[in-house]
């Protein structure tokens, strides 16, 4: 199960340019690889050679004869996140406003945020933040409640709007963690830290294995180690080093007791939840599946990190090590939400 990201806006607003942006895809890219998913909505997968996010484009609202509510219903059932699009240079927004407020409806809990496009047609400060705030608030009212916005240009012809891209990837990774840390930028790091992105959605792919293989009752009991290490050896061939039972033992070992004794348990009494009538079906298990995800993505940033320093003749202290586990637990973690 891929994590969604669900495009709703008008002809226009831009939905297939930001998923370039947000990509680093070209548009004959974007546009040879958007399939249809039901009869006027699309899905395109990224990326395209070993899938790790989905996004969903429905068809333009507002076009002559469109009847939106077959596409809304079908892309409620199957999305994680939703990215209402405007363009800022078009006040006139009252059919996707309507659409938000029935998605609402249908579905409180739905993660939601605001995607204002067109800054650059909007070149006068004020007049764009008139704009920015007149749609907010009708987008808002719309959804009952306020919105994560984030303002940014997608011309062709302007330099990548950096800032603007990079807030609303912030916005996703709190949203949608298995979106948001794939499509987030990598920026100028330490050499450990550059080696990492080159691996990174090797990790994220065994972490989505992980996260669906736990849905299920004591399933995740076998499915989730079996995945962390295949995960772990990978990791190995892709650092050059062999996990050994020396090497194992050293970094299990630095990685610390706490740690693994807390996983452990958190682990069984997950799998305990599941099995509880109606709730460890429907909370038990997204909540499971969530901290597997978690979980894994931090464990396979932690050996990693574990790795790289000691084929590089320094291994780090537990200290350290815990510290590349939580974080990264913490940058993949939706359980709280």
């Amino acid at each position: 199960m891929l994590p969604v990201v669900w495009l709703l806006g008008k002809t226009g607003a831009g939905k297939s340019s930001l998923v370039g942006a947000l990509t680093e895809q070209s548009d004959v890219e974007i546009g040879n690889g958007f399939q249809p998913c039901t009869r006027t909505a699309r899905s395109y997968d990224f990326p395209p050679e070993q899938p790790l996010v989905r996004f969903l484009d429905t068809r333009g609202l507002g076009e002559a004869g469109y009847d939106p509510a077959e596409d809304l219903a079908a892309c409620l059932d199957r999305s994680h996140v939703l990215l209402i699009v405007c363009r800022l240079d078009d006040p006139v927004q009252g059919m996707l406003a309507d659409a938000v407020s029935d998605i609402a409806g249908s579905d409180s809990r739905m993660r939601a945020i605001l995607v204002l496009t067109g800054k650059d047609l909007v070149p006068d400060p004020d007049a764009r933040e008139r704009a920015e705030r007149t749609i907010a608030a009708r987008m808002n009212r719309a959804a009952g409640r306020e919105l994560p916005a984030v303002s940014l240009s997608l011309a062709p012809s302007e330099a990548t709007d950096v800032e603007g891209l990079d807030a609303l990837r912030g916005h996703l990774l709190e949203a949608l963690p298995a979106a948001g840390l794939l499509l987030e930028k990598s920026r100028a790091g330490d050499a450990e830290h550059l080696e990492f992105q080159r691996h990174k959605r090797c990790v994220l792919s065994y972490a989505g294995v992980a996260l669906t293989s736990d849905l299920a009752p004591v399933v995740g009991l076998v499915a989730v180690p079996a995945t962390q290490l295949k995960m772990l050896h990978e990791l190995g061939l892709r650092y050059g080093v062999k996990w050994d039972r020396k090497i194992a033992a050293a970094f299990l070992s630095t990685m610390g007791v706490s740690v693994g004794a807390r996983y452990a348990t958190n682990f069984g009494l997950r799998e305990l939840a599941k099995l509880i009538p109606v709730y460890g079906q429907t909370v038990g298990a997204a909540t499971a599946g969530a901290i597997s995800f978690a979980t894994t993505y931090a464990l396979g940033r932690a050996a990693a990190y574990y790795l790289y320093r000691s084929a590089h003749g320094s291994a780090p202290s537990e200290e350290e090590l815990r510290k590349v586990y939580q974080r990264a637990f913490r940058r993949s973690s939706d359980e709280a939400d």
